[in-house]
């Protein structure tokens, strides 16, 4: 009976196939397996490679030896642990973070989060608990979807984490970060996440992976993991699919 299963859907993925021939996320150009990148969009990736700092997980121009940190880790270090993404935040990747973001591109979290989840492998094997960056209600209402969640829930299937998408939540509708100065976005987003009573102990003493889908100056990794710390867990790390960093 599973062999018939089995056959029925494969049976199946191939008509879809057939049908709707897999394209590139992209460019559209036709691909082998859906969620991929055509060769030329994969080349045209800003793909973020070692050395790398290993507070901030933004690329070093060249290797510093074991454990190398970038200048800013040196005279402001994060109040996170480690950091790692996929991509800097430019050309390709740049587009599909705003067509993920703004343009309703729900599906692109799948191929975002299993990106994430390979570049965060060190992260993940090491983490208890994957919990995404929430947003405030008027923006989720806005949205209608939280990025980071949809990102949390393919990487934590992904790795076969559990993942806590109530454990933080946001109880400042704080202004767009866009155009801040790095000081300016860290006292826009004081004060602005909790963690509710109830989420306290089961999370308390645990490694927590945080998941956003763009890290710019840290402001949000920090009030997040500054707020989680607070409340009991043991160590905060962030996973995000890009940084802002200089080439």
């Amino acid at each position: 009976m599973d062999d018939l299963r089995q056959s029925a859907k494969a049976v199946s993925r191939a008509v879809v196939d057939l049908l709707w021939p897999p394209s590139c996320i992209g460019c559209g150009a036709a691909v082998i397996e859906p969620d991929r990148f055509c060769a030329t969009c994969w080349r045209a990736l800003p793909l973020i490679s070692p050395p790398v700092c290993q507070r901030y997980g933004v690329p070093l121009p060249f290797d510093l030896g074991s454990e190398p940190l970038s200048p800013l880790a040196i005279s402001d270090p994060p109040v996170f642990e480690r950091a790692r993404a996929a991509f800097r935040y430019d050309g390709l990747a740049r587009e599909i973070v705003h067509h993920f973001k703004y343009g309703d591109r729900t599906e692109l979290a799948r191929p975002m989060g299993r990106l994430m989840a390979e570049a965060g492998k060190a992260l993940l094997a090491d983490a208890s608990l994957v919990v995404p960056v929430p947003l405030h209600r008027f923006r989720f209402l806005g949205r209608r979807f939280n990025q980071a969640a949809l990102l949390a829930k393919e990487i934590g299937a992904l790795a076969q984490k559990p993942v806590g998408f109530e454990v933080l939540t946001r109880v400042k509708a704080t202004r767009p970060q866009v155009g801040l100065t790095r000081a300016e976005r860290a006292d826009n987003l004081a004060r602005a996440f909790a963690v509710p009573d109830h989420q306290r102990l089961p999370f308390a003493g645990q490694r927590i992976l945080l998941i956003d889908d763009v890290m710019t100056s840290a402001a949000t990794g920090n009030a997040c993991a500054r707020t989680l710390l607070k409340a009991g867990a043991s160590a905060v790390d962030l996973l995000v699919f890009a940084v802002v960093a200089k080439s």
